[in-house]
């Protein structure tokens, strides 16, 4: 018995990135860019910036603020505390997990050689 999925490649590759964890409805369809409050293009910013740079929150949000002046300070202060926010936590997550592909070139998993530790104060949002 054949089966035939008629899924084309450009439906996959231009459907939106989602989890998946609630049911898809009419509705509400789950988006993890919504869900995260950025964008992957911005992630993939804070990714290099923090990562090859080494930049904290005050440096990345310096660099920011130069490179987006589309937006207002307020604006960049709350993108660049909310990713470190998350960062902060789902860090144990890049230190426990075996390691996994992905698709930038800075590698944002840091485990084999980073002796920081893995978990941060994020009490505040």
């Amino acid at each position: 018995m054949h089966f035939c999925l008629c899924v084309s490649v450009t439906s996959i590759l231009d459907a939106p990135p989602t989890a998946e964890l609630e049911p898809i409805t009419a509705s509400y369809t789950q988006l993890d860019e919504v869900d995260m409050g950025m964008t992957y293009d911005e992630l993939s910013v804070y990714g290099r910036l923090r990562k090859i740079e080494h930049s904290g929150p005050l440096s990345m949000f310096s660099k920011l603020r130069f490179a987006w002046p589309h937006l207002s300070a307020e604006e960049v202060a709350q993108k660049v505390k909310r990713f470190f926010y998350y960062y902060a936590i789902n860090r144990h997550k890049t230190t426990t997990l075996t390691p996994s592909y992905h698709a930038e070139s800075y590698g944002p998993e840091d485990n084999r050689f980073d002796l920081r530790p893995f978990l941060y104060n994020c009490t505040t949002k």
